[in-house]
């Protein structure tokens, strides 16, 4: 019998490549989207690939959506066995530029509806005794960075509440593991850039630096290239391998500021990894006129996938 997993967020970027990953790998996958416009373009992927989902509406802000799309798989498949929380917003900016109900909106995605959902799952995973609950987090759960405190903020919540969960369901048998990737290629960090609204008003006396440090992300991620296929192929490792690791970077560069974080006394780490952050963003000099905008290969919303054909005999996944 093939293990059933159910993915937030599934209507684009990591969400939707790992439910395609996941379904090319023998699970069973509810993928699931806020949006049921966004269903279509999912099955359409799936079909492009050769695998089969199934698709349903959860909003992880909606607790009736959320409900029923946990008892639809379990009366389908009579339990479930993984969650992968991958819904997700971003907001980009400097705090003072930040609104509150902008960072209300982003908590109530990414901390209270990553809570929200495990919580419907977990009376299902305790009375099996067995199961896997894996957070899409970022390495900005572990590393802050200036122009990014509302994200940076609910990262760090989610691996605080992760690492304390982890502890409570260990004894049911249960796993619970924190997926730490770099800037991925996706749709959140290009089309769907998340900049909040004040930020973007040449007016805010933290423009310049805004637009500096958006240029920064922009060269980050065209030097390193993570895509949603490493991602993907990391959460499938935890959702396997028989003894999963509570955290798992993804990315060179992530892997290397987390260890670097680790090893350095904090000063020096300060001094040469924030320090220059700030330096970079903060010096002397006009700031680029107008933002960067990077575009995806293809078609925004599907073709970004980083997969080969799949058709293709004995292909493999791109890993970075």
């Amino acid at each position: 019998m093939r293990e059933t997993v159910l993915i937030s967020g599934a209507g684009s970027g990591i969400g939707l490549v790992s439910a395609l990953y996941l379904a090319q790998q023998g699970f069973e996958v509810f993928a699931t989207v806020p949006d049921l416009a966004q269903q279509a373009a999912v099955e359409a992927a799936a079909a492009r690939w050769e695998v089969s989902l199934q698709v349903l509406y959860l909003d992880v802000t909606e607790p009736d959506s959320i409900q029923r799309a946990v008892e639809t798989v379990v009366q389908t498949r009579g339990a479930i066995y993984a969650v992968v929380h991958s819904a997700g917003l971003g907001l980009r900016g400097f705090f003072e530029d930040l609104a509150d109900a902008e960072i209300r909106r982003l908590f109530d995605v990414n901390v209270f509806g990553v809570m929200a959902l495990t919580r419907a799952v977990l009376p299902h995973m305790r009375a099996a005794r067995r199961g896997r609950i894996v957070v899409v987090g970022s390495v900005g759960g572990r590393v802050a960075s200036m122009s990014l405190t509302g994200y940076c903020a609910g990262k760090f919540a989610l691996e605080g509440f992760a690492e304390s969960l982890w502890m409570e369901v260990r004894p049911f048998g249960l796993h619970v593991s924190v997926i730490e990737p770099g800037i991925v290629m996706t749709p959140h960090f290009t089309v769907h850039r998340g900049r909040a609204a004040a930020a973007t008003d040449p007016k805010s006396p933290y423009f310049g630096w805004f637009v500096r440090h958006e240029q920064l992300a922009d060269n980050i991620l065209r030097a390193h290239r993570i895509m949603p296929s490493d991602v993907a192929r990391t959460v499938h490792a935890a959702l396997t391998v028989r003894h999963p690791r509570l955290r798992y970077p993804v990315g060179r560069g992530a892997r290397i500021v987390i260890l670097l974080r680790r090893i350095l006394p904090h000063r020096w780490f300060e001094r040469l990894y924030f320090g220059q952050i700030v330096s970079l963003v903060t010096r002397s000099g006009k700031p680029p006129a107008e933002f960067s905008q990077l575009s995806l290969p293809g078609n925004a919303d599907t073709d970004y996938l980083g997969l080969p054909p799949p058709n293709r005999k004995g292909w493999k996944w791109r890993i970075s």
